[in-house]
């Protein structure tokens, strides 16, 4: 059955197509037949009850430089679509956050992946607390009392944006750390909304584990090393991929999750676990696809095409 799939992301000129999931996503559907159509986020619009956007029938080649070729570009209603894939990056602020008010309005007539309004409702750094036992210990504030408090009773810290993406902006600050101030003053001057305040846990050396999780069940994995002299073990920043098994904690981890995920309708989802603890639930764009495969993993991107055809089947 060949699907009409529209893919909402980053303008695919600009991907790099060596680790990008959405790429890998759209290779999956052309070899399997299915019509592609490309478009950015900012080409929405709502227009009364139907959703409109100027779409490219896309061909794409995993080809360095020649990924890809458009056809030409139409204006489309988006319920037209079986399936909209909904993979711009973060950052995650207002103007996504319209973007899944506006594909609600499709969805599930067309079907969006992941749910807009699960995405919406589950901010990678805010959705994880709902599993704090998973965690380390963890604190979401803007106070610096509550941060000082903390900063008491665990020591070395990390601090982050909540809204941040990338590995952007993650700081270390040790218990003696006589830059704390001026990095909270960095951060008040910076970011309106509260901070992510974590346990700094000293194996993450060892590396920080992307899970994906495909309809709520383990799909592959990858242990992403920080390079020397970082803190951040984010593959944009510098990590390196290395092919990764599960542990018998990992495994619970993900059993714990998958429900949540399936009751959400969240297909496609990259956890991150750095020393057997939870850190974060990344439903918007998750990556580690194109990583897991050169590494002789599993097909991952082939599991959430057999999930989505089933949907649509059914």
């Amino acid at each position: 059955m060949a699907l009409k799939v529209a893919v909402q992301m980053d303008h695919i000129s600009s991907i790099n197509i060596a680790g990008d999931s959405a790429f890998a996503l759209m290779l999956e559907a052309q070899k399997r037949g299915h019509e592609l159509y490309h478009y950015t986020p900012d080409r929405l619009a709502l227009w009364g009850e139907k959703v409109m956007c100027a779409v490219e029938p896309v061909e794409v080649r995993d080809e360095v430089g020649n990924h890809f070729s458009f056809g030409e570009k139409r204006r489309v209603d988006l319920s037209e679509m079986d399936v909209v894939l909904m993979r711009q990056d973060p950052p995650f602020d207002l103007s996504y956050i319209a973007a899944t008010h506006i594909l609600e309005k499709i969805h599930p007539k067309t079907l969006v992946v992941n749910n807009p309004v699960s995405v919406r409702n589950a901010p990678e750094k805010l959705f994880v607390t709902q599993f704090t036992d998973l965690m380390p210990p963890t604190l979401i504030t803007h106070d610096k009392d509550e941060i000082d408090a903390f900063r008491a009773e665990y020591g070395d810290i990390v601090m982050k944006p909540l809204f941040g993406h990338g590995g952007a902006a993650v700081f270390r600050v040790t218990k003696d750390d006589l830059n704390y101030g001026s990095l909270y003053d960095f951060f008040a001057a910076t970011f309106r909304e509260p901070w992510v305040i974590q346990q700094f846990l000293p194996n993450v050396k060892h590396g920080d584990k992307r899970i994906l999780l495909v309809d709520g069940e383990f799909a592959g994995a990858v242990n992403r090393v920080p390079a020397e002299g970082d803190l951040r073990s984010n593959m944009v920043r510098g990590g390196s991929p290395t092919d990764s098994d599960l542990t018998d904690r990992e495994r619970e981890i993900c059993a714990r999750l998958g429900p949540v995920l399936r009751e959400h309708e969240l297909y496609l989802v990259g956890i991150d676990v750095i020393d057997g603890y939870l850190t974060e639930i990344n439903v918007t764009a998750p990556t580690g696809i194109r990583a897991i495969a050169k590494l002789g993993g599993p097909d991952v991107a082939g599991m959430v095409w057999d999930r989505l055809e089933a949907k649509r089947a059914g």
